[in-house]
């Protein structure tokens, strides 16, 4: 894979673990973790690999003012703020829906706030409209603005989890250990599925990437997938061909909607939380370690299967769930 230029941000190669208890709590599947949790920028997450590519492409373009969107307990918009404080850069958030009293910011808000962000909320308007007219409002003052679709889930950010691929196939040969069956991971805006893809067929690797959706259809994520393939190859130097047949999204466990707790992603929270001592968040990683519980139980993921679930992070959002955690 060609080299990119990198702003570096994350602490990598970051840590693949046996979850021991949890796979005897299963009854025979070998599960493992890959903990970019830890990738060490303002409470770690996926965001941050993705970030050092993005940012070094915003410096690169010379500017000096970055914007972004997402939700208000959005993790990539507190990395976002978070990476635009290392680099020197202005930041600037445009969050979905009507604003949050601020005597109210908790989890991520909070955080985007400490790191010196500036918030707008986008109310009843198109969240990346609205960004593009902030944007252009800052040129017009002066200012060079990078803009950062969902999830910088473009080629640039996406390519960044091609190279993660690469990181754990590094590692598993370097453990000596036989390869995954599936990788199991949380699919939002798509830009880290489709790196994985690339990157583990880069690879030769034959398993299974499956995406739990914490808020699309399946139809829908398999054709934004689909579409980040071949860009993110191309900008990596890569000649693949990959088509719908590699892109694999189970919407099952969507449940109530995005952020909406149940007790199905409580449940499983907690269980990793009191097996493991891991702590998985509420919105993307419990539920997709909820859907992957249940797979194992059905039988759909087999006994003798050995399965990576890939930690995209998220941690600040528990304490802005707290009285869901809790039952409330």
């Amino acid at each position: 894979m060609k080299n990119q230029a990198r702003f570096p941000l994350a602490h990598l190669p970051t840590p693949l673990e046996p979850m021991q208890r949890l796979s005897e709590a299963l009854g025979g599947t070998e599960i493992w973790i890959k903990r970019d949790d830890q990738t060490g920028l303002a409470m770690g997450g996926n965001k941050t690999r993705k970030l050092e590519y993005v940012i070094a492409d915003a410096l690169a373009q010379g500017a000096d003012v970055v914007l972004t969107v997402g939700a208000a307990q959005s993790n990539h918009c507190r990395q976002t703020a978070a990476a635009a404080a290392r680099a020197g850069l202005d930041c600037v958030l445009v969050l979905r829906g009507e604003p949050v009293p601020r005597e109210r910011w908790t989890g991520n808000l909070l955080l985007d706030d400490l790191l010196g962000a500036r918030v707008r909320w986008a109310r009843d308007e198109d969240p990346l409209v609205l960004m593009e007219a902030t944007a252009e409002a800052e040129r017009t003052a002066g200012r060079t603005a990078y803009t950062i679709t969902y999830g910088a889930s473009n080629a640039v950010g996406a390519s960044a989890y091609a190279g993660a691929f690469q990181e754990l196939a590094d590692q598993v040969a370097a453990g000596g250990l036989a390869p995954f069956d599936r990788v199991v991971f949380a699919t939002g805006s798509g830009g880290t599925q489709a790196g994985l893809i690339v990157g583990a067929n880069a690879c030769g690797y034959e398993g299974q990437m499956l995406g739990i959706s914490v808020s699309r259809t399946a139809e829908y994520l398999r054709e934004t997938v689909i579409d980040l393939l071949a860009p993110t190859a191309a900008y990596l130097g890569l000649e693949l061909e990959l088509g719908a047949e590699v892109v694999h999204v189970d919407d099952g466990y969507v449940g109530a909607g995005y952020g909406v707790l149940t007790d199905v992603e409580r449940s499983a929270v907690r269980q990793v939380a009191e097996l493991e001592g891991i702590l998985l968040d509420p919105v993307y990683t419990g539920k997709a370690m909820a859907g992957l519980l249940d797979l194992v139980r059905q039988g759909e993921i087999g006994a003798d299967e050995k399965v990576l679930f890939w930690h995209t992070g998220g941690t600040p959002a528990l304490f802005a769930h707290a009285l869901g955690l809790l039952g409330g």
